[in-house]
């Protein structure tokens, strides 16, 4: 059997899918009906194009995925047909439990453009695996990547993701402790729980503009060193880097204009982003000359150290009036979803790293 990608990334967009499926998670509650009745009810009346595209396209990525990797670990099975049916369960799941949300309208219409959805998807992996370019692409993987590269690959594929939803400090994902700390003491409130919650003598205070550069700097550095881990030979290590500092900018750029509009795309690069862009450029570019566990190691010590300094900062009034601007979106926002993926990213990088050093050779080379 095949190891593969596309089963990582599929499970990781169910997830996805259950999370925007059954947002906001409140008001459950039970009408005496069977909750998959919406299979007979009658069509909608009302629907817009959005609904429509949003729909066929929430469930292509999962029908490509899927088909993708049956095709590579099964491939004696009819994987197109499997994967449309997978889909197609999942989003019967999801409509079903729709029923029991007040927030959400279970539909056939809905349900039957998620199946065309997933069926479009896994027909362009199809289309794709008939043409030869998955067989390229396998090969590219062979001379590009070491063999148990998949966890950096998953890793590194949704590392931009993480970066459409605007951070306090640019790519800076996982600052969540004042959040965190602000839910739990909302939890707890009220109840005999609260005073055992450790608390805070004193106040976050904001983050120092010295800090901030490093923030930068770490934040683009950390994926490239992870990179590094997984690539062969220095001139790949190289392309990757720039590729990886090229992706940063573009989906840090994107978040931009779709918060503010396109013509603010670049106003996020203050003079402190700008010095941790060169700064993890240059930096990178020497360090892509130690060997992969010399690199796993770096990538932890960066990570823990941004996470730190970022957790350790409090968020000012700007940012809090960013992410009502981009809440007031639909398409991309995804209900939280993106949101969700730059915080927990660097928390599932640092169990990837803890992993791979606690298996890698302590001679293991570059």
């Amino acid at each position: 059997m095949q190891k593969t990608s596309a089963w990582p990334l599929a499970w990781v967009y169910v997830g996805l899918i259950v999370y925007a499926s059954l947002y906001p998670f409140d008001g459950w509650r039970i009408q005496g009906i069977a909750p998959w009745s919406f299979m007979w009810a009658p069509w909608p009346q009302y629907w817009t194009s959005f609904d429509v595209l949003s729909n066929v396209l929430g469930y292509a990525p999962l029908g490509f995925f899927f088909t993708l990797a049956l095709r590579r670990t099964r491939p004696q099975r009819p994987a197109l047909t499997l994967a449309t049916l997978m889909a197609a369960a999942l989003s019967w799941g999801m409509e079903s439990l729709q029923f029991f949300l007040p927030m959400r309208v279970p539909s056939n219409v809905d349900w039957l453009l998620n199946v065309l959805g997933a069926w479009s998807g896994g027909s362009l992996a199809a289309l794709l695996t008939w043409a030869g370019v998955l067989a390229r692409w396998s090969r590219f993987r062979s001379q590009w990547f070491i063999p148990d590269a998949r966890g950096a690959l998953v890793l590194l594929a949704l590392w931009p993701v993480g970066l459409l939803f605007p951070a306090p400090v640019a790519f800076g994902l996982g600052q969540v402790y004042e959040r965190l700390e602000e839910t739990v003491t909302g939890w707890l409130q009220d109840t005999p729980w609260l005073e055992y919650l450790p608390m805070r003598e004193v106040e976050l205070q904001p983050m120092l503009q010295g800090t901030e550069v490093l923030c930068v700097w770490l934040g683009l550095l950390l994926p490239c060193l992870l990179a590094f881990s997984v690539v062969r030979n220095l001139k790949q290590r190289w392309t990757a880097m720039v590729a990886l500092w090229l992706a940063g900018l573009l989906a840090s750029a994107l978040s931009a204009a779709l918060t503010y509009g396109p013509v603010h795309a670049w106003d996020w690069t203050s003079s402190q982003v700008r010095a941790g862009l060169v700064a993890s450029l240059f930096s990178a570019a020497a360090l892509a000359l130690l060997s992969r566990r010399t690199c796993l190691v770096l990538a932890l010590v960066c990570l823990v150290l941004q996470l730190a300094l970022l957790n350790n900062a409090a968020t000012d009034a700007y940012f809090a009036l960013t992410l009502q601007t981009w809440e007031q979106g639909r398409f991309i926002r995804f209900h939280g979803v993106i949101q969700w993926i730059g915080w927990l990213w660097p928390y599932v990088a640092l169990a990837y790293l803890m992993q791979r050093l606690s298996n890698s050779s302590p001679h293991e080379g570059g």
